[in-house]
């Protein structure tokens, strides 16, 4: 299962995240969020994918954040439409349509089946993401695929038993967030590196 950190910005802390054993590692481009990065850190990660998270994206602005960050991966919450979502698949980036997971899942997705690489299934909000709260992961049963998703929305290491007991064959993996923090974008690496290791042992086997 693919594990993603979301929200990362100091150098030192991006370090022991990276050493976790996650495979993605999330920036998040939205000035609202208390986790917004403008300046490149004093320190990248060097495997795994970078991903730059952006909300109502313009294509001007992505580009930028791409080449200033070395992104491997773009995620697109808001307004983004599938002309979008081709231009930078085209460019061989990773495309993360992230949406609320809503009784609407079935027909928000079908538009992006054929032009994004995963979708994320966070919890409904006025806000976008980190808002900490989960929902009720029933409502996934709706989504019948073929596109993968990352599964979202106020994770923390209290959802494992949770976790063990959810399934859904096209689940690729875990976004974590605020639920993993100390603080905004101050992540506990402990914590990650924790839940990590419980993936690697199968603790939330056949998801």
């Amino acid at each position: 299962m693919l594990i993603k950190v979301c929200g990362l910005r100091e150098a030192e802390n991006i370090r022991a995240v990276e050493a976790t054993g996650a495979d993605w590692f999330g920036f998040i481009f939205y000035p609202k969020s208390p986790r917004f990065v403008d300046a490149v850190p004093g320190y990248l990660p060097r495997r795994g994918k970078r991903v730059g998270v952006f909300v109502h994206p313009r294509q001007e602005e992505v580009e930028q954040r791409v080449e200033q960050f070395g992104l491997h991966a773009v995620q697109f919450h808001g307004e983004a439409d599938t002309a979008l979502c081709r231009t930078f698949r085209s460019q061989g980036l990773t495309v993360i349509r992230a949406l609320p997971a809503t009784e609407t899942l079935a027909e928000e997705t079908a538009p992006y089946q054929d032009c994004v690489d995963y979708f994320l299934f966070d919890t409904p909000t006025k806000q976008f993401g980190g808002s900490g709260r989960t929902y009720d992961w029933s409502v996934l049963r709706l989504y019948q695929g073929p596109v993968p998703f990352l599964l979202s929305g106020g994770l923390s290491p209290a959802a494992l038993p949770d976790l063990k007991r959810f399934r859904h064959p096209y689940c690729a993996g875990y976004d974590l967030n605020s639920g993993f923090e100390t603080a905004p974008a101050i992540k506990n690496a402990e914590a990650i590196k924790q839940f990590c290791s419980a993936a690697t042992l199968n603790l939330n086997l056949e998801l």
